[in-house]
């Protein structure tokens, strides 16, 4: 038969948001992490749940930049895409966001499978900041979503197990140090989307593993897994549920009914929720979210890939509000149906020494009733599943699948990162199926490939900002034995501090300042330092000397690194004038805020700041007139409470809709 599946560029044209740069900073704080269990919460799970809930949280973002540089100026702006299609499907993969399937079309019916998002927003939902909503995720690195988000990804063709093409994805994941692909193809005539994912440790040591895949779907639907219970947060009131973080109690509860409500209809929680569905061993794994006729997508896999999930907005003004963030006012919400290594996100899985896991998914259009009892209903679905899509075709595709892993790639299609050809020109590993290039290393690369070849850490070519630090403790070895520069002190230092050694770290920071050079990198470190032993006043001093030399540095330098050197002084201030006013000096603060670039201080997050700020100085009537005014805080994180905190400081009236994001019953 022949074999027509086609894989072609692409241009995706839609209203979207400047991704902007990242900020120069090194994430020194401790990760924000929410997802977490009290301790004795762990006691009445399953042993491996407890264990692999206890197993290497994520604690730091670095290496990883945060993203929080964008904005919510939207306009139409090209998207680069990639289009595998057969005569049944057609996906259309962004490989410069993360390798996202965008939109899932079933070309006999002209069935949209997904939400697809009709306009790209970033927003702080990601580990590292910038998310967007919609489509198909590859969620790899930490529990949250993946710092890959809004990255390039490696692209190119491969030979198919049915003779045809594949699209595989690759790149290097930076948390954890770990490469990984996604295979994606279309068996001739299939309805299913076929899906291979593997996840490799080339290191002489176990690694943390984590991976969701998270699948957008229209919300105002009925979502059906082989689950009779479920694990999610501790609901306090009986509302339905809030996000994992918010109460940090996790409990078992009955699917589909659980306080007297029907969970598995998304629009009937009030509140966000997550559904963790206990999934019994010998189940077949899948999941579907069907529309009131009982159409929609399914999505199912090998056994290897045994969590799922439903995750919802809830119809409470928070979770309205965040729906409308993500997308278009006026357009459908949605919700997320999930698949996951583990049983809960909260879990990271042991992967051995010089070992991989893979798996096989497949995505395709269903239908099914979706009304009546439980237990019928699910029988009844998994029966159409069977006659649709075996469960034995599905490990038979992963079998004939494996061979394939290992094929070079052909045509490149798109680049991502050159982290992972610097790691391979470290190791000399050998990585069949994911070629990390020498061709694909990059400015950011090269002052760390001069370490590796010539044991020293180069100063910059001209005059800009020091870049980002790797921490591993290979690198952090190369550094010690490195020429001591302020440069060589400021890079170790930050990577001692992510390997838990802050006195050190200290040290060698403080032997930065006696080396020439701009010493605000080294005193923005110590400030952090200072503010994480608790000593607010001698953080403040340090603050306001590394915003004083950052602004001498700044306007020496000008010319082509204006931008950059605009983003560091905007992540500078705002830590600093969080900083100073936790102090009271509030003049010093005032001081920090008027040399910040007009544009600037225009933006949502430095407007809430002048709110703060003008607070502080007693002007009330002012601070008000600033959310009077209106602002957006692009980067408003999800959970982050301040701006209602900040509203009842100045008044008791309650907080308006357009700044309304909570996600948990209001007191």
């Amino acid at each position: 038969m022949e074999i027509v599946t086609t894989i072609r560029h692409e241009v995706l044209t839609l209203p979207a948001a400047h991704l902007g740069p990242d900020n120069p900073l090194p994430a020194l704080r401790p990760l924000d992490e929410m997802h977490r269990i009290e301790d004795r919460d762990k006691k009445d799970l399953p042993r491996d749940m407890a264990r692999q809930i206890g197993y290497a949280p994520l604690h730091s973002l670095l290496p990883v930049p945060v993203r929080d540089g964008y904005d919510r100026d939207r306009a139409p702006r090209s998207l680069d895409a990639l289009v595998i299609e057969n005569d049944r499907l057609r996906a259309t993969v962004l490989p410069g966001l993360g390798g996202r399937i965008a939109s899932l079309v079933h070309k006999p019916t002209g069935r949209e499978l997904l939400y697809a998002n009709p306009v790209f927003q970033p927003a702080n939902f990601a580990l590292n900041g910038a998310w967007f909503s919609g489509g198909i995720e590859w969620n790899i690195g930490a529990t949250g979503h993946t710092t890959l988000s809004c990255s390039p990804v490696h692209a190119a063709r491969v030979p198919a197990p049915d003779g045809g093409e594949m699209l595989r994805l690759w790149e290097w994941e930076r948390l954890r140090d770990l490469p990984f692909q996604v295979d994606l193809w279309l068996p001739d005539g299939s309805d299913f989307l076929h899906v291979g994912v593997r996840i490799r440790n080339p290191h002489e040591r176990q690694a943390p593993t984590y991976w969701w895949s998270n699948i957008a779907v229209p919300e105002d639907c009925r979502v059906l897994a082989p689950a009779e219970e479920a694990y999610l947060p501790h609901c306090p009131n009986g509302v339905g549920g809030t996000p994992i973080g918010y109460e940090q109690r996790l409990r078992r509860v009955p699917v589909p009914e659980y306080d007297g409500v029907d969970r598995t209809y998304p629009p009937n929680s009030t509140y966000a929720a997550d559904y963790f569905y206990e999934v019994p061993e010998a189940r077949r794994r899948w999941i579907a979210a069907l529309d009131g006729d009982g159409h929609g997508l399914v999505q199912t896999s090998t056994d290897t890939l045994r969590g799922r999930k439903l995750f919802v907005w809830g119809r409470g003004p928070g979770g309205r509000s965040w729906q409308q963030w993500l997308t278009e006012p006026g357009t459908g919400g949605y919700c997320e149906i999930q698949a996951g290594l583990a049983r809960t996100q909260l879990e990271h899985v042991r992967l051995e020494p010089e070992s991989e896991v893979s798996w096989l998914e497949a995505y395709g259009p269903f239908e099914a009733r979706r009304e009546g009892d439980w237990g019928a209903v699910l029988d009844e679905a998994e029966a159409r599943l069977e006659g649709v899509l075996p469960r034995a075709d599905v490990d038979a595709a992963y079998a004939a699948w494996l061979p394939y892993a290992d094929t070079d790639p052909g045509e490149r299609l798109a680049a991502g990162s050159g982290w992972g050809a610097l790691e391979v020109l470290r190791t000399g590993w050998k990585l069949p199926g994911t070629p990390f290039d020498e061709s694909t290393l990059g400015e950011e690369q090269q002052p760390w490939l001069h370490l590796l070849r010539a044991g020293s850490f180069p100063e910059p070519p001209d005059s800009r900002p020091p870049g980002g630090t790797l921490v591993a403790r290979h690198w952090r070895d190369m550094l010690e034995t490195a020429p001591a520069t302020g440069l060589t002190e400021y890079h170790l230092g930050v990577a001692q501090w992510h390997g838990g050694d802050r006195a050190q770290a200290v040290r060698s920071w403080e032997r930065g300042l006696a080396h020439d050079g701009p010493s605000w990198p080294v005193l923005r470190c110590l400030a952090v330092a200072d503010r994480e032993e608790r000593h607010p006043e001698r953080a403040a001093d340090r603050y306001a000397l590394a915003f004083d030399d950052l602004c001498r540095e700044a306007g020496e330098a000008g010319g082509g690194t204006a931008g950059e050197w605009t983003a560091v002084v905007a992540a500078l201030g705002r830590e600093a004038i969080e900083a100073l006013l936790a102090v009271g000096r509030t003049a010093d603060a005032r001081s920090v805020w008027e040399r910040l670039a007009p544009a600037t201080r225009a933006r949502g997050r430095f407007r809430l700041i002048e709110a703060g700020l003008l607070l502080a100085e007693g002007r009330q009537d002012e601070a008000r007139a600033v959310f009077d005014a209106g602002f957006e805080v692009a980067d408003l994180r999800e959970g982050d409470e301040v701006i209602g905190r900040l509203w009842a400081r100045f008044t008791d009236e309650p907080l308006p809709e357009r700044y309304d994001f909570r996600m948990r019953p209001t007191p």
